[in-house]
């Protein structure tokens, strides 16, 4: 289920929680509407209220820390790419067979990074062929001055950092809310938008604003699943700079 999806049912259930507490309040007996029981659910209330306010603060911040850090690493990697055919060109004519292979793979290269975050598997990570023979050549390349000497490391090392940096983009695939975590947040919610309704006759007006309420809680988590696919949904990476960060070789 999409974080769309999942949000607008979030919501349906927070909505259904303020029906249930004026349910509630009609089905109880007076004594139990009393105003000694009205304070101690508006107590108990507060204390799920505070853990859940302080939930949503820290989730929100863990979803922009990991989606800062993936977005970071996808910069990483075409920054590396760029520097490392700058190295080649400066490496000369035997270099250019790796500069057209680079950028001949770089569109494939880019759909496995997407392809691989939106469908997240438990699959091993599988190294790509043509990543791994760009590297080999760099490695094969015969120096034939003081000057490549260098080149030739420099380029084999942002090539090393370009696969490491890819790795770590791989390892930190993973849903950031376990579902379990997330259903008793629901939980929480239901219970204070149930508590609103349950000391408090339901008219036009504080329907539409318990309405609201309910809509800015399902938009904050809204907010948490998107930040969680940053490879994918509304605020989702774009992987055009990625593919175009190389300008075709001329003639």
């Amino acid at each position: 289920m999409n974080a769309l999806s999942l949000s607008l049912l979030i919501f349906v259930l927070i909505l259904g929680g303020i029906f249930l507490g004026a349910l509630l309040r009609k089905m109880l007996p007076e004594n139990h509407l009393s105003k000694e029981a009205q304070d101690v659910v508006r107590l108990g209330v507060g204390l799920v209220a505070t853990m859940a306010a302080l939930v949503l603060g820290l989730l929100i911040a863990s979803a922009k820390t990991s989606f800062d850090t993936q977005t970071s690493q996808v910069k990483q990697i075409t920054a590396n790419i760029i520097l490392l055919d700058t190295l080649l060109a400066q490496y000369g004519p035997e270099a250019l067979p790796i500069r057209v292979q680079i950028r001949s793979g770089i569109g494939a290269f880019a759909d496995k990074i997407w392809s691989e975050k939106q469908h997240r598997t438990n699959a091993p990570f599988e190294a790509n062929a043509a990543t791994e023979q760009i590297y080999i050549a760099i490695q094969a390349l015969p120096p034939k001055s003081d000057l490549q000497k260098p080149l030739q490391a420099r380029a084999a090392q942002v090539s090393n950092d370009l696969v490491q940096t890819r790795m770590l983009l791989f390892v930190g695939s993973g849903d950031l809310i376990p579902t379990p975590f997330l259903a008793i947040l629901v939980f929480w919610l239901v219970i204070i938008f149930g508590s609103f309704s349950l000391f408090s006759n339901l008219n036009a007006t504080v329907i539409a604003f318990l309405s609201l309420f309910a809509l800015s809680a399902s938009c904050a988590i809204f907010l948490i699943l998107e930040l969680s696919q940053p490879f994918s949904g509304l605020m989702m990476i774009a992987s055009g700079p990625l593919r175009n960060a190389l300008a075709p070789l001329g003639p």
